[in-house]
């Protein structure tokens, strides 16, 4: 092998060496926070409760009459759920539906997804979580004695919120406390849907990194993440070359 190519070889394994080192050096620092971190502390089930259950004495209604009910109010073309839920001590039908949406401009017909909450005791439609409603579920579900410290209403966030690929609307209750967990509570589903913590962000910040998915954190197959594989490989097999061609017994 001539020493240009030699050369340019070294050169190769040189550049893309620097250029890959800080992700190598991000993979790994990410790859040792997952793998010594509590998953459970992560998702924060030390500080959940467990949700209240119904009582098996309670009186329901049929289903049927719950879906009467909604199809005076709504066209339902099908149904997707039917979930018995408590809030707040009260049985509840949570109900999820398609419905069509009609466009006057173009006279075209959509499919929605729509989320009822019926009170199962009554048939009677109830309406979305209200924030006080919101509030005492969060804490209720919260353990300890906790503070309220902020709260939010999100109709829309983007792809990097803690909060992403979740139902909207919804409300976010945080609490003072030493992890600053927010408790987020789906309005239209009447469930609490999510706790986030200090050890959650810190983790979803090096997912980040570790995916190298810089617009959505959640995707695998991102054309960055594959060049720097095609990167890295090409790395490791200059490497073996150079080896080859500098040993001693090969020139």
């Amino acid at each position: 092998m001539t020493k240009s190519k030699h050369f340019y070889i070294r050169k190769t394994h040189r550049w893309l060496g620097l250029l890959l080192g800080i992700q190598f050096l991000m993979w790994t620092i990410s790859g040792l926070y997952f793998s010594w971190s509590n998953i459970d502390e992560v998702h924060g089930d030390f500080q959940k409760n467990n949700a209240p259950l119904l009582s098996i004495n309670t009186a329901l209604v049929s289903p049927t009459i719950a879906l009467d009910t909604i199809k005076k109010n709504s066209k339902i073309d099908s149904i997707i759920s039917i979930q018995l839920i408590e809030i707040l001590g009260k049985p509840i039908y949570q109900v999820s539906f398609l419905s069509a949406a009609h466009h006057q401009a173009n006279e075209k017909h959509t499919m929605q997804v729509m989320n009822q909450l019926v009170n199962a005791e009554t048939g009677k439609l109830r309406g979305p979580l209200t924030e006080e409603e919101a509030i005492k579920m969060a804490t209720l579900r919260f353990t300890g004695e906790p503070k309220i410290k902020s709260v939010a209403y999100l109709t829309k966030i983007n792809k990097h919120h803690e909060y992403r690929e979740n139902h909207l609307p919804a409300y976010a209750i945080t609490f003072d406390h030493p992890t600053n967990t927010t408790v987020y509570v789906a309005s239209e589903l009447g469930t609490v849907q999510k706790f986030r913590n200090n050890k959650w962000r810190i983790f979803d910040f090096l997912w980040m990194m570790h995916t190298m998915d810089y617009e959505g954190r959640d995707n695998f197959g991102n054309t960055l993440l594959r060049i720097f594989s095609v990167f890295g490989l090409i790395t490791a097999l200059s490497g073996f070359v150079l080896f080859f061609i500098s040993a001693k017994w090969n020139r």
